[in-house]
């Protein structure tokens, strides 16, 4: 096989999808780079390495030989400028330790909507750009990591002449466990949780994002999106913005949800009511509902991640994407919202990661 892919978090949301994506299609050799804490996807090479430690990397990947890298993976810091600091040198010590081989043709980077928004310390703080946002609308003046990371990929492009392609997905919905980016596993932990314990299945957001316009992004088409950029001349050396292409507001959504769990979905009454600050207690009963159902996973703390889906749907402000650059440069797929959440809540429960 003449592609070689490396996909650094291939356990992740978005790695995982990517390494079943081109597992499936049979034309990669696909080699996920981690610390290993996590099992890769069989047919996937693992390399061990410390993403901080530029002599770690260095060491793991000496003699590998590569043609495409995807970065789907970051690390939460307590800090913006933290987060500039760890992830940006992430970016850094891979290309680094790759570019010198002359293998690399291209690097593919995952970011998001943050680019737009600003990071999450710093939400609505700069001049948020107008809804739909457009690639060409450019960057915020604020700290965010993700443009130390966009610098440290175009600086190693420039300088070993390889192609790069940027990657801005809205919420991502898709499969992954363990992942601290994951809103579609979190509301079906979250509904189970309601139904089990008959309590109101109720919107944590704002009104913003109740009432509002959205748009999310399927991880299966974010993998596509990816191998096409990586394999598209008319990609090359551009960022894109990557959502489902259909839009929908969260009060028609949560009744959708609500539904497929045999619940009465509770009307917003205007009040925000965080998942984090109310399921500060929910391990006990998870671990009481995975004995009884004999589920795969106990641990809720490896299935929901109540900051992240707080922090999405608690935006103030509405979140919109253009996809036309993507349409332009030939990408059309498209991907239906609900059945992307109905898709990932079928795969849960026959994983046995919630009740049938």
């Amino acid at each position: 096989m003449d592609k070689r892919a490396l996909i650094i978090g291939a356990t992740g949301i978005v790695g995982g999808n990517l390494a079943d994506h081109l597992l499936a299609s049979g034309d990669w050799h696909i080699t996920g780079l981690s610390r290993g804490r996590s099992a890769l996807r069989d047919g996937v090479e693992s390399i061990t390495a410390d993403l901080t430690s530029a002599e770690s990397v260095q060491r793991a990947l000496s003699g590998k030989q590569f043609t495409h890298v995807f970065f789907t993976a970051w690390s939460r810091q307590a800090t913006e400028q933290e987060n500039i600091r760890v992830n940006g040198a992430m970016v850094r010590h891979v290309l680094e330790a790759l570019g010198p081989s002359g293998t690399l043709k291209h690097a593919a980077l995952v970011t998001g909507l943050k680019h737009y928004l600003g990071p999450f310390e710093a939400y609505a703080k700069g001049s948020v750009p107008l809804t739909p946002f457009r690639e060409e609308q450019g960057r915020q003046d604020v700290d965010n990591f993700y443009y130390e990371q966009e610098d440290r990929l175009f600086d190693a492009a420039r300088q070993f002449g390889f192609g790069w392609s940027v990657h801005r997905p809205h919420t991502v919905i898709g499969f992954a466990v363990g992942n601290a980016m994951n809103m579609g596993v979190t509301l079906a932990v979250y509904a189970t949780l309601c139904k089990a314990s008959g309590a109101p299945f109720i919107f944590p957001g704002s009104a913003a994002q109740w009432n509002g316009l959205t748009d999310m992004t399927d991880a299966r088409l974010l993998a596509r999106h990816l191998e096409w950029a990586a394999t598209s001349p008319n990609a090359r050396d551009e960022a894109f913005n990557v959502v489902n292409g259909d839009v929908f507001r969260w009060k028609w959504m949560w009744s959708l949800v609500a539904n497929y769990f045999g619940m009465e979905p509770v009307e917003f009454d205007g009040t925000m009511r965080p998942l984090e600050d109310r399921m500060q207690d929910a391990g006990e009963a998870w671990r009481e509902i995975a004995a009884r159902h004999h589920l795969a996973e106990a641990d809720i703390g490896k299935l929901a991640s109540w900051w992240h889906t707080d922090a999405d749907l608690g935006r103030p402000m509405e979140v919109l994407t253009d996809m036309s650059k993507s349409r332009k440069a030939g990408f059309l797929d498209y991907q239906s919202t609900p059945d992307s959440f109905i898709a990932l809540f079928d795969r849960l429960k026959t994983l046995r990661i919630i009740p049938s």
